[in-house]
């Protein structure tokens, strides 16, 4: 049973009148009733009698114009809250911290609509855009698939930071402040430190490196332009890509297609 079917019924029903349902349609009015047919072959019943003068229902016609009055004004209903949705978007923490909130800002200087935001590891980002939980995903990892797709915004830099000089050769020797077990300094390090502080929060990271606890591998993008840590490039160290990743919309919805633009803008 086909929608546009159903709408022409409908109208037809409302208006006692084909032509005047040809009209609020903006279609002929041969091309309503031939709709209606299509939509009586479908179900297998006549739903209305049709006269020169009037437009009579059936009985099976009846019932379907009451329960196609419910489901049509449902219908507009969900599209019509579809303008007022939230977007719900799945973030890494690091990338949260300081590269996403100046974005926020600046959508919130046009728009007053609602942002859900939750932090989360890239196999939970992935099952959420996948299980619909998220609308929009900023992560590290290229997703291809039928149902979902990426987009590369930048590259994230990493490098080494610390309140004092560190020999870059002598790693070990330092206290490690980590993110966790696959952080970059267990990829620049042969032997792994005695000393291993791991929190989960990049800006407490970089604080307790800028209060001289240790040594952190972090983006640069976390840090202040004019901060007091000593800033180390890691040569041949390969950087990691930032992408967006959404459902592989034909056309994606006008609330969503806004945001990824001003994200692609920054």
């Amino acid at each position: 049973m086909e929608y546009r079917y159903l709408k022409a019924f409908i109208l037809t029903a409302s208006y006692s009148s084909f032509s005047k349902a040809a009209e609020s349609l903006n279609i002929a009015q041969s091309a309503v009733s031939r709709q209606i047919k299509l939509l009586e072959e479908s179900v297998g019943e006549e739903l209305i009698v049709r006269s020169s003068k009037k437009v009579l229902l059936t009985n099976k016609g009846k019932e379907l114009f009451m329960a196609g009055q419910s489901f049509d004004k449902v219908a507009l209903e969900i599209f019509a809250r579809e303008d007022d949705r939230p977007i719900n978007i799945g973030i890494l923490h690091g990338l949260l911290k300081n590269w996403f909130t100046p974005i926020l800002v600046k959508y919130y200087k046009k728009s007053n609509r609602n942002i859900n935001i939750k932090i989360a590891e890239q196999n939970e980002l992935k099952r959420g855009v996948e299980d619909g939980k998220f609308d929009i995903v900023f992560s590290t990892e290229n997703i291809q698939s039928e149902l979902i797709s990426s987009l590369k915004l930048f590259d994230e830099k990493f490098v080494l930071i610390s309140k004092s000089e560190v020999n870059r050769k002598k790693l070990s020797d330092y206290r490690w402040i980590v993110f966790s077990s696959n952080d970059h300094l267990f990829e620049l390090s042969k032997k792994p430190s005695d000393q291993i502080t791991m929190v989960d929060d990049i800006s407490t990271i970089v604080n307790l490196a800028r209060q001289n606890v240790g040594i952190a591998v972090v983006p640069d993008h976390v840090l202040k332009k004019n901060d007091t840590l000593i800033v180390q490039e890691i040569p041949g160290m390969a950087n990691d890509e930032v992408f967006m990743t959404t459902l592989n919309y034909k056309s994606m919805p006008a609330h969503l297609r806004e945001f990824a633009e001003l994200v692609q803008k920054v």
